[in-house]
């Protein structure tokens, strides 16, 4: 693997103007992290990743790296990109295994951070860097949100999850496990007892229902329910998943592993929302696609599709008035989340939008004076990536709020 990682770090032509760069929605800077390793400095090269994104490990593995960097690489206009991917893991896994991190002194503040997903972990790790008092409160038995719950095996491995875990500790950082904020005590408390700062990133794990007739049946299910812990469904032989992206693929490529010989994927329209990378894995691993189908009623033996059509922006212009079964033995619903809304709504002076997500300005602050929020809680169902960059932000955003607070 080290020949052939070399070999594609060769190709890379350390442009002038990184296209590769700006498609990086975390800005990693690509050419300068290539010419680092092939000069002999790996070190280097892993820790100009990791200052830029702590989470590149994971980005690497699971970032829709054809509509991002590789995407917009200059090679791929008229052959193969360079795998960028490919190089920033093995650099990214290499500095994991010999990290010691440089940490500021201790200044004794105490900040929270709720929830220990990828917006979680990124401000953690970020503010202990910083000298905070860092605690993480997970409502879990272990640490990762969608990196552990969300996203398969098969696609990242656990281990790498357990990683992070062991080098949040080595930076001091404290962590609350089986600690739902909202039940036993909320956000109120948390400053009660000396934080001074808090950052929620808890992610949208509630499912959005389909608010039609036989939803409540016994073989029907919620994708991200499935995937947090699919060993204890019973699938049977065949099964019908209701939505087209990255969740659904990852459902319907969970579910042939686990024995299912039929499993369809339907589509509201005429095109899937998952990546090409994705559909293109579920496809080859025997997932069928049906497009322009839209539920009406889920029954005991499947589900009654209406046929839509569509305009040439993809978007649902009708629906037929005669519904036909789709028989299947398990029905999967995976048509998007939402954030749990035990924080937003319990919490006094912090204010939602319209789809119940965290208000927030541009720095990531709440309309409640030293409370922050970041990752999906904020923006909906979004990339890692994403989440990756946003954190960062709001962890530099806490760090210049703490400073400005007058000294006790």
């Amino acid at each position: 693997m080290a020949h052939n990682v070399i070999a594609e770090a060769k190709r890379c032509l350390n442009c002038k103007n990184p296209l590769c760069r700006k498609g990086c929605p975390i800005n990693t800077p690509i050419p300068l992290m290539i010419s680092s390793f092939l000069n002999g400095d790996i070190r280097k090269a892993g820790q100009m990743l990791f200052d830029n994104n702590p989470l590149s490990a994971v980005c690497s593995i699971v970032c829709n790296h054809g509509n991002q960097c590789q995407g917009h690489c200059v090679r791929g206009i008229k052959g193969e990109p360079v795998e960028i991917s490919t190089i920033e893991n093995f650099i990214s896994s290499n500095y994991l295994d010999s990290l010691e991190l440089e940490k500021a002194e201790p200044n004794g503040i105490k900040v929270a951070v709720v929830g220990s997903g990828p917006a979680g972990i990124t401000i953690s790790i970020k503010m202990a860097q910083l000298g905070y008092d860092v605690t993480v409160f997970e409502s879990k038995s272990e640490i990762g949100g969608v990196l552990r719950y969300g996203i398969p095996e098969f696609r990242l491995p656990k281990t790498i999850v357990d990683r992070y875990e062991v080098l949040m500790r080595k930076l001091g950082v404290k962590i609350k496990f089986n600690v739902t904020i909202g039940k036993a005590f909320g956000i109120e408390e948390l400053f009660r007892d000396g934080f001074k700062a808090i950052s929620i990133g808890t992610g949208v794990t509630w499912p959005i229902s389909l608010n039609i007739k036989g939803e409540t049946l016994g073989h029907v299910h919620y994708g991200v329910h499935f995937l947090e812990k699919p060993d204890v469904y019973h699938l049977g032989k065949s099964m019908v998943i209701i939505g087209a992206g990255n969740v659904a693929m990852d459902v319907a490529r969970t579910a042939l592993r686990r024995g299912v010989k039929d499993v369809k994927i339907t589509v509201r329209s005429d095109v899937v929302s998952a990546s090409k990378e994705e559909k293109e894995y579920a496809e080859i691993e025997g997932a069928q696609f049906i497009y322009n189908k839209t539920p009406v009623e889920i029954t005991d033996k499947g589900v009654m599709f209406a046929d839509t059509v569509c305009d040439e922006n993809h978007r649902v212009i009708s629906t037929s008035d005669k519904p036909e079964l789709m028989e299947a033995d398990t029905v999967m619903i995976c048509i998007s989340q939402r954030p749990s809304n035990l924080i937003l709504t319990q919490t006094k002076g912090l204010e939602t939008n319209e789809r119940g997500l965290a208000k927030i300005n541009e720095d990531g602050s709440t309309t409640r004076p030293g409370l922050f929020a970041s990752g999906d809680v904020v923006r909906g169902a979004k990339t890692v990536v994403e989440a990756a960059e946003t954190s960062k932000r709001v962890a530099f955003a806490m760090d210049a709020y703490l400073k400005s607070l007058p000294k006790e």
